[in-house]
C-alpha cells in the first residue's frame, strides 16, 4: 500500500456505507494516540486509546500503552508522564494495530487533530503491509472551527474545548482519558448542528469546510517549502501581496490553505487568486511574528485584517491641568501607559483608577469660578466651585496615588479596592462584589502587563534563550524593546558559541531619544510578542545589561489574585 500526496483525505472522499446513515445510529470509535514526537515518520506511538459509541452511549473501550522500540525524550516524559520504563513490557504496534483494527472495525473514526492520529496509524499500516480498513474519518479540531466563533473559542486545543464545554473528563495527555474528553467535545459539538440539519454523516461533511478541485489543484505551492518556522505570503496575479501569515511548521500550515482546513470564507477566495506563495525562515516563532509585523506594515495585505489596524492599542494619561483628570487616548504622551487592546477595557481600567482615586472624571473646565466641581465621588456627580470640600493640594495628594499606581510605585489603590471588594462581600452582596472582583482583576491584568512592557523597553540588551520542545534551544537578543536577533542551537549544540555569534551578528538598535514615549521608541505589537514570549514555561534570562526589574509596586505583585478571579467568573 503505497501513500502519496495526491490522495483524497477522508473529507474528501463521499463512502456510500455511512453517507446517509443518521450519525446517532452509526458507531464511531473516538481515538487518541500518544507518541514519542510529532514526526509520523521518525517517531512511534506509545499508547493508543479509544471509546467505543453509538447513539450517544458507550460500548466499549481500548487502551493498551505501546513499547515504541526506542528511548522516550525526556521533553515528552514531562508532557504526558509515560517512561521508557512503562513502555518496557508493553507489546508492539505490531500485535497492537491488528487488535485496534478489530476492535474498530465497521466504524467511522473520532479524533482531536485526525491527520495526526490517522497518520501514525496509517504509517505503522503501512511498515506491517496491512490493509488499511478504515475510509471513513472525523476531526473535533475541524468541527469546532467551523461551529464555534472566535470570540467562543480562541483557541481549539482539547484542553480548551474540554474547559469550555465543562465535560466530565478532563484531558491529561494520556490516551484513554483524552479520547473519553474528546467523546464528550463531539457529542456537544454535534448538539450546536443538530438544528441547522446536520443529522448524517454526509451533512456534516458537507458542512464542514471541504477542500474543491481547484484549491487541491494548488497544493504543489506547498511542497518546496521548508518544515521550519517562519512567515509565508500569498501573492496574487499581478505579484501584489495577498496575505501574510506566521507559522510553526510552514509546508504543513500551507498546504492548509489547499485541503480545506481553513473555515474563513475570505481565505477561500483568497486561495483562488493565488499564484505564488513566498516564505521568509526564521529561527523560531518570535521571530515569525515580528517579521509579521514588518511585512503587514509593508504591503498591507487586503486579506488580513490586522493590517487594516496597524497601530492598535489605547493609552492612560493624566491630564496636563490644575485638576487632572485620566483619560484614554490613541496617542501617548511622556507619561503614559499603555497600550491596552480596546476602548472600551482602557475606558474601564481608567474608571476603576478614578473611582478608587476619587479624580473628576467629567471634562469641565475649572479655570472659571462660575464653572462646576467634580468630585469623582461618581461619574459626572459636581458640585458648584463655592461648595468644592477637597482642597487644591488635597486633590494633588489624589492624583498622585494614581500617578504612582500607573507607573507601579506604589499599590496603594490596589490594597483599598481589594478592602472595599471585602466589604462587599462581608455586607452579602455578592453580586456587587463579584462585579468589582472582576473589574479589579481586569485592571490589574492590564497595569501589570503594561510596566512589564515598560520595563523590557529600558534594558539596553537582553539575551533570552526558551527550549524549543526538541532537545534544542531558541535564543533571541532583544535590544531598547526591539528584536535585534535570534538563532536555534539544535540538541547537542554548545549554546554559548552560537550566543555569541547571535550578538556579534544583531542590530543595532539606537538608544532612545528624550522623545521616545514611554516605550522608548519600541513598537507597541513587537514588545507585545516578546513578552508573551518571555512568560512561556521555560524560558530563561542568559545575559542582561541592566537589571531586569519592575518598581515595588507594580501591579504585578497582584497578578495571582488577577488569575484566582479569572478561573472563579469562569467555573
Amino acid at each position: 500500500m503505497t501513500i502519496t500526496s495526491d490522495q483524497l483525505s477522508f473529507a474528501d472522499i463521499d463512502h456510500d456505507e455511512f453517507a446517509d446513515r443518521s450519525l446517532f445510529d452509526t458507531t464511531l470509535v473516538v481515538v487518541d494516540l500518544e507518541t514519542t514526537g510529532g514526526s509520523s515518520d521518525q517517531d512511534a506511538i506509545t499508547e493508543i486509546g479509544a471509546v467505543k459509541i453509538r447513539g450517544g452511549e458507550v460500548l466499549g473501550e481500548f487502551a493498551t500503552l505501546v513499547d515504541p522500540g526506542r528511548e522516550i525524550p525526556p521533553q515528552i516524559v514531562a508532557l504526558t508522564g509515560i517512561t521508557t520504563a512503562m513502555t518496557y513490557d508493553a507489546p508492539p504496534i505490531e500485535e497492537v494495530l491488528p487488535a485496534f483494527a478489530e476492535f474498530a472495525a465497521g466504524s467511522v473514526l473520532v479524533a482531536h487533530n485526525a491527520r495526526f492520529d490517522t497518520a501514525f496509524l496509517r504509517k505503522a499500516a503501512v511498515r506491517m503491509h496491512l490493509p488499511w480498513p478504515f475510509t471513513t474519518s472525523l476531526c473535533t479540531v475541524a468541527m469546532a472551527r467551523r461551529i464555534l466563533t472566535r470570540q467562543e473559542a480562541p483557541t481549539v486545543k482539547l484542553s480548551a474545548l474540554a474547559e469550555l464545554f465543562d465535560v466530565s473528563v478532563r484531558p491529561t495527555h494520556r490516551a484513554l482519558d483524552d479520547a473519553r474528553a474528546t467523546v464528550d467535545v463531539f457529542h456537544h459539538l454535534l448538539e450546536r448542528v443538530g438544528n441547522r440539519g446536520v443529522h448524517t454523516y454526509r451533512d456534516l461533511t458537507e458542512y464542514l469546510p471541504r477542500a474543491t478541485p481547484a484549491m487541491r489543484a494548488k497544493r504543489s505551492l506547498s511542497t518546496n517549502l521548508p518544515r521550519r518556522p517562519g512567515v509565508y505570503l500569498f501573492r496574487g496575479p499581478g505579484d501584489e501581496v495577498l496575505y501574510v501569515g506566521t507559522a510553526k511548521d510552514l509546508r504543513r500550515r500551507v498546504s492548509q490553505y489547499f485541503s480545506g482546513g481553513e473555515s474563513r470564507t475570505r481565505m477561500a477566495e483568497m486561495v483562488a487568486l493565488t499564484e505564488r506563495v513566498d516564505h521568509v525562515e526564521c529561527a523560531h516563532s518570535l521571530e515569525a511574528g515580528v517579521r509579521e509585523l514588518t511585512l503587514l506594515a509593508t504591503h498591507k495585505p487586503v486579506y488580513n485584517r490586522r493590517s487594516r489596524n496597524p497601530h492598535r492599542g489605547w493609552w492612560l494619561t493624566l491630564t496636563d491641568e490644575r485638576f487632572p483628570r485620566l483619560t484614554v487616548t490613541r496617542t501617548p504622551a511622556a507619561a503614559s501607559i499603555g497600550p491596552i487592546a480596546g476602548r472600551n477595557a482602557a475606558a474601564d481600567v481608567a474608571d476603576v483608577i478614578s473611582s478608587a482615586a476619587r479624580l473628576r472624571s467629567c471634562t469641565t473646565n475649572l479655570k472659571r469660578a462660575d464653572q462646576h466641581w467634580c468630585t469623582g465621588d461618581a461619574p459626572g456627580s459636581c458640585h458648584a466651585a463655592g461648595e468644592r470640600p477637597e482642597t487644591a493640594p488635597d486633590y494633588r495628594a489624589r492624583t498622585e496615588a494614581a500617578e504612582a499606581l500607573l507607573h507601579g510605585r506604589s499599590d496603594e489603590l490596589l490594597v483599598a479596592l481589594h478592602d472595599q471588594l471585602h466589604r462587599l462581600a462581608a455586607l452579602r452582596r455578592y453580586e456587587s462584589a463579584a462585579r468589582a472582583r472582576d473589574r479589579l482583576a481586569a485592571t490589574i491584568d492590564a497595569l501589570a502587563r503594561c510596566q512589564r512592557l515598560t520595563a523590557v523597553a529600558r534594558i539596553t540588551e537582553l539575551v533570552l534563550a526558551h527550549p524549543d520542545g526538541a532537545g534544542g534551544w531558541e535564543f533571541s537578543v532583544i535590544r531598547h524593546g526591539r528584536l535585534a536577533g535570534a538563532a536555534r542551537a539544535a540538541p547537542g549544540v554548545a549554546p554559548m558559541p552560537v550566543i555569541e555569534t547571535m550578538r556579534a551578528a544583531s542590530a543595532t538598535i539606537l538608544p532612545p531619544t528624550e522623545r521616545a514615549g514611554p516605550l522608548a521608541g519600541a513598537p507597541a505589537e513587537e514588545l507585545s510578542l516578546i513578552d508573551r514570549w518571555m512568560s512561556e514555561p521555560g524560558t530563561r534570562l542568559v545575559t542582561t545589561t541592566d537589571d531586569l526589574s519592575l518598581p515595588i509596586g507594580s501591579a504585578q505583585r497582584w497578578i495571582h489574585f488577577a488569575w484566582d478571579a479569572r478561573h472563579a467568573r469562569e467555573t
